[in-house]
């Protein structure tokens, strides 16, 4: 009996460790069957991912970070196709440099199909008049337009431009800065906006103009740009004169919070907001300026030359020109003139606002036989201290500086 007892127990333990390491055995295999497939997956995507980053360094020549950052966007394992890719854009005198901004910008052409997706829109661009230095800037400016339809984005989206914009000279410009916009259909941006335009009798120069030089502000959406040119007309604007298309284009560009903040700086010289409504009206891009700029032009006006702010709101286009170049050597000008006595009447700033021909015409080559200085004076190479000009003050005798 004990030995049959003996006989069961042992078969029993064997039995239990024979299930033991049968169930052992199944939890290995699962692992190293995981554990094959991480380690497949650990070396083939770096070995692949490795060889998209060396094709980018070099021949691309984008820098190790950039190589890494553009791999997250295109992905190959041969280089048959961007080899191809390449050869294409050199055949189009491409530079080493202009190949490597365009694959930095868009690393997905380089796997662009060459015969089918690359030479057709290239082709296209020299049918319709552009020379290769013109292909070349536009593909650099914005190489995804190769990425685009040739039939259902391109072609139709240039066709309307060139219906807008005649003057051949400036296509390549206005061409160039809607290439942006080639995500969606230019004519579906641009057409509602530019009737808007037309139904209130903004001279279809005046549309060419702000179309050529400010397309994205024009292809803004439809209702916003209603309501923007809605507030010009009521700012008092008419849609006859440039003026209007600069304060579109000052009320699209800046936020109301801007806005007002421009009136605030403007303010602190104690101009009123009717004055300051003035000279917007005036000229519009006075509000752009920054508020660096308009505080050192409203310091130097006021506080050195002694004009009135009020006077200085008459000529807003002041703020558009340099002050070391243009307004303080002008100033020094007419200063001098007028310690001379050679200034009959008071002039306002429009001096500062004329040509540098008609300000030398009108104002150093009549005085230049009186005041033989004046030239070095403008250019800064004597200053009006050294010139020893005195003039009246009261019941005092000033010392000009």
């Amino acid at each position: 009996m004990s030995t049959n007892f003996f006989c069961k127990r042992v078969v029993s333990v064997s039995l239990t460790n024979v299930g033991l390491i049968l169930e052992i055995s199944r939890t290995q295999m699962h692992f190293l069957r995981n554990a094959r497939l991480l380690i497949f997956r650990s070396f083939s995507s770096p070995k692949q991912h490795s060889f998209t980053v060396s094709y980018l360094i070099n021949p691309c020549g984008l820098s190790p970070e950039s190589a890494l950052s553009a791999s997250r966007k295109v992905h190959f394992e041969t280089p048959e196709r961007a080899d191809s890719v390449l050869a294409v854009l050199r055949d189009y005198e491409f530079t080493n440099t202009h190949i490597s901004k365009i694959v930095s910008k868009c690393p997905p052409l380089l796997t662009a199909d060459p015969e089918k997706s690359l030479l057709p829109k290239l082709e296209f661009f020299r049918s319709v008049g552009f020379s290769r230095p013109d292909i070349v800037s536009i593909v650099v400016s914005s190489p995804y337009i190769l990425k685009r339809s040739l039939e259902n984005k391109i072609i139709p989206n240039y066709n309307f431009l060139k219906s807008v914009v005649m003057d051949n000279e400036i296509f390549l410009k206005v061409f160039k800065n809607t290439l942006r916009s080639y995500c969606q259909n230019v004519q579906n941006a641009l057409a509602p906006n530019i009737a808007t335009l037309e139904e209130i009798g903004v001279p279809i120069s005046n549309i060419n103009l702000l179309v050529t030089h400010h397309p994205r502000i024009v292809s803004r959406n439809r209702e916003k740009f209603s309501t923007t040119v809605k507030k010009v007309i009521e700012m008092g604007f008419s849609p006859l004169r440039h003026s209007f298309l600069h304060a579109v284009q000052v009320n699209c560009q800046l936020t109301e919070f801007t806005f007002e903040h421009k009136m605030k700086v403007y303010r602190r010289w104690g101009l009123t907001d009717d004055q300051i409504m003035l000279m917007f009206r005036l000229d519009p891009l006075c509000m752009r300026h920054s508020v660096k700029k308009i505080m050192s032009v409203m310091d130097f006006l006021v506080n050195k030359m002694g004009w009135e702010p009020a006077s200085i709101a008459r000529y807003p286009s002041v703020f558009a020109r340099s002050l070391e170049k243009k307004i303080i050597p002008r100033c020094s000008v007419m200063k001098v003139l007028e310690m001379k006595g050679l200034l009959k009447n008071h002039l306002g700033l429009g001096f500062l606002c004329k040509s540098e021909k008609d300000f030398l015409d009108k104002f150093l080559v009549k005085y230049e036989q009186d005041v033989p200085e004046l030239l070095n004076v403008y250019q800064g190479k004597i200053g009006i201290l050294e010139l020893g000009l005195v003039y009246e003050k009261g019941d005092k005798t000033v010392v000009a500086s």
